[in-house]
């Protein structure tokens, strides 16, 4: 592949973002086309683990994320009635995986990207479609963007456009795209002054929560409920939690009074089953959700956006090492989402009941080993060469199981 001087970037999420900045800092001129009228993002937590971390570490990002890690202490698994499950703690997991993981508003994370970014980098209200995805070797020609008002050449194009993405179907016609993942998820970003919990994820019958502190004192909660696809609530979501959670220890009727029902956020989740046959084309590049949306199970969506970004650029003039590089990997941390959603989501009373046994058996017996669904995944490192600042960082994070709702 010819040198990369001109890079489109279509997409102005976490995913995009990142690799916008990282190809900045390469000397490549970046133009990030965003759909939206803002970079607001939809949504509003996530979690950040050691891995995206040190992937920000790449571009000189990551210290200034962990000083937002805001768990401290002991933190695990609950039931319904408020029985503790499974227990960890902030040092446990920043010590196992050699840093902390950052729950924030996504906002945030996104501030804290954009304005790495030269003035003008960023368009918004920008939707973009892929014209031609250019050719490497022989004629060598780039790659083509459809954008209002005219067209834009690029020698490279990343594909950052979500699950939905209308690039992903261009590339790969064939490919059957996202399926249902058989959940929903609420999400709610509150203050909630006065009460004292610690940080947990709860797991009942089909139905999950979680609630966590953030730096800026407000409280990230979120539920998960298997449902039918499209399914909404007959008044509002804030109603329906109540029906779902209202009798849930600590803090959930809490967190349930203090909010409103314009605070709560309701989405099904969805998944690419089937991997793609890589994750480029021409001269594009997939990454993130377009390329390998997964259930928020892991917590990893973003996380695994970052990680593609970051690789990416380390791959400008050999887009099938980039393939070569993220599919295997994003494909079975894939494949343990969905494996992680069928335990945690279960609905048989038989089965719940043996896996609350099961977790709070092994708990007692082997405390680490909470924390071993993470290895392979959380200890992850930028490919050799890339990293230029401190590694690992400090303070305290969360790892727990899941975080919903972090694509």
């Amino acid at each position: 592949m010819t040198r990369v001087e001109r890079a489109i970037v279509i997409g102005g999420g976490i995913g995009g973002l990142t690799a916008a900045v990282a190809l900045h800092q390469q000397g490549v001129r970046v133009t990030v086309l965003e759909r939206a009228g803002s970079l607001e993002p939809v949504g509003a937590a996530i979690s950040l683990s050691p891995n995206a971390l040190r992937g920000l570490d790449v571009v000189g990002l990551g210290d200034g994320i962990r000083a937002l890690a805001a768990w401290q202490g002991d933190g695990g698994l609950r039931a319904p009635g408020g029985r503790w499950l499974a227990r960890t703690s902030a040092a446990a997991a920043a010590e196992r995986f050699g840093g902390p993981l950052v729950l924030l508003h996504r906002a945030t994370l996104v501030d804290h990207l954009a304005a790495a970014l030269p003035s003008g980098a960023v368009r918004t209200a920008a939707a973009a479609r892929l014209l031609d995805p250019g050719a490497v070797g022989g004629s060598g020609r780039p790659a083509r963007v459809a954008v209002p008002g005219g067209e834009l050449e690029a020698d490279l194009v990343v594909a950052a456009d979500g699950i939905r993405s209308a690039v992903r179907r261009a590339l790969f016609p064939g490919h059957p795209g996202p399926v249902y993942s058989g959940f929903t998820t609420w999400r709610v970003v509150i203050p909630l002054p006065g009460v004292d919990f610690a940080s947990h994820e709860t797991w009942g019958r089909g139905r999950i929560w979680g609630t966590h502190p953030l730096k800026d004192g407000r409280v990230y909660a979120y539920a998960a409920a298997v449902a039918p696809a499209g399914e909404h609530a007959p008044d509002d979501e804030r109603a329906e939690l109540l029906r779902l959670y209202g009798d849930w220890h600590t803090p959930v009727p809490e967190v349930l009074a203090a909010a409103r029902p314009e605070d709560v956020l309701r989405h099904d989740v969805h998944h690419i089953a089937e991997p793609l046959p890589a994750l480029h084309h021409g001269r594009v590049a997939v990454l993130g959700d377009a390329a390998h949306g997964m259930p928020p199970t892991l917590g990893q969506g973003g996380n695994q956006a970052v990680e593609d970004a970051i690789t990416l650029a380390g791959h400008l003039d050999d887009l099938p090492g980039y393939t070569a590089a993220r599919l295997p990997r994003t494909t079975v941390i894939t494949r343990r989402a969905v494996q992680v959603a069928r335990v945690n989501l279960m609905t048989g009373r038989v089965g719940t009941a043996v896996r609350d046994h099961a977790l709070v058996a092994l708990s007692r017996a082997a405390p680490g080993l909470f924390l071993r669904g993470f290895d392979g995944i959380a200890d992850w490192r930028p490919p050799q060469g890339t990293a230029h600042s401190s590694e690992g960082g400090s303070g305290q994070g969360r790892m727990l199981a899941d975080t919903a709702g972090e694509g």
